[in-house]
């Protein structure tokens, strides 16, 4: 597998109250299905090198929305490896609406990663490596994990997508659903949902997201300095084939193949993803387990500093203190 790297590096939204860390490396390369996407790389900020965190986000998400948590795990003596997936963030929108979540094949995201291992990672970054997933990402990890057990040492999961709230029984149908309008040629076209719409600061109150001020009006403002980062809707493809992702990673075969160390959080009061589909995936893991983060919203990583400070703990306590 041949990778294209771009020398041209791109640019990053920086705002007062969310600075890039030190030390940053951004460029952009190309998957294996030419397809471009944009990545940042970071050394470690302070002692021992325990090797390099790759950090892959959920959907709309982008680099910048992490240089908070970038910077927690430099502290740690962490190198820090991130991109964004394809459609979404600086890399490569997949059709005409780029505002849209589209991708042909939940898949591809492997592809992405697979080829960000073995064409940044590998050759650039101190091993031993360590997958730390949010949502959306959460669930590409696990298939990650499936596929070969070699190219991580540990994974930390976020939160991971394996359902979505409310939906635990309809999931199937709703999948059906999506499959039949994408064969019928509305793929491309979105399902249009409240809280799909550009985040402002007046809907901080009722977000789901987290519950911290700070960190939600800090999301505001990157996007309102680089409005190209912003993502709404999911299309019918896009949901298609993530829910026939999700159904797989809800069956009992898809845990006894996760070939690596893993621990998902749990937040419990997430209304984006299914917490129960979560606490049963993790009961049938032999290889890891689950833990429930107590008062919290979907994006552990943007809360509140008293759950922030519960999820980097569990972190350190499963790979910080597993690290060399």
């Amino acid at each position: 597998m041949t990778i294209q790297i771009d020398p041209h590096g791109p640019r990053l939204a920086v705002t007062p109250a969310n600075p890039v860390p030190e030390g940053v490396r951004a460029g952009y390369f190309v998957t294996s299905d030419k397809v471009r996407l944009r990545y940042g790389l970071w050394p470690r900020a302070a002692g021992p090198q325990r090797g390099t965190v790759c950090l892959v986000q959920g959907r709309t998400e982008y680099i910048e929305k992490y240089f908070e948590t970038i910077e927690d795990f430099r502290q740690r003596g962490f190198a820090v490896a991130t991109f964004d997936w394809r459609g979404q963030g600086g890399s490569d929108r997949l059709i005409g609406n780029g505002t849209l979540g589209y991708v042909d094949r939940f898949e591809d995201y492997w592809t992405d990663l697979r080829c960000f291992h073995a064409g940044i990672l590998l050759p650039d970054c101190p091993p031993p490596f360590y997958l730390v997933g949010h949502s959306m990402g959460g669930l590409a990890s696990l298939y990650a994990t499936t596929r070969d057990r070699m190219m991580f040492d540990r994974a930390f999961l976020s939160t991971p997508m394996v359902g979505l709230h409310g939906m635990d029984a309809s999931l199937g149908r709703m999948a059906a659903l999506a499959e039949t309008l994408s064969f019928a040629g509305l793929g491309r076209l979105p399902l249009a949902r409240r809280g799909d719409r550009r985040p402002e600061a007046a809907m901080y109150p009722d977000n789901p997201l987290t519950s911290d001020r700070r960190r939600y009006l800090r999301m505001v403002e990157t996007i309102a300095a680089d409005d190209g980062l912003y993502i709404g809707p999911p299309t019918f493809r896009w949901l298609a084939t993530a829910m026939r992702a999700m159904l797989e990673a809800q069956q009992d075969r898809f845990a006894g193949r996760i070939g690596i160390p893993l621990l998902m959080l749990a937040a419990a009061r997430d209304r984006i993803v299914s917490t129960p589909a979560i606490e049963e995936l993790g009961l049938r893991l032999r290889n890891g387990r689950h833990m429930m983060i107590a008062g919290a919203r979907h994006e552990l990583f943007m809360e509140s500093d008293a759950i922030r400070g519960q999820v980097l703990a569990a972190f350190d306590a499963f790979i910080t203190r597993q690290s060399r």
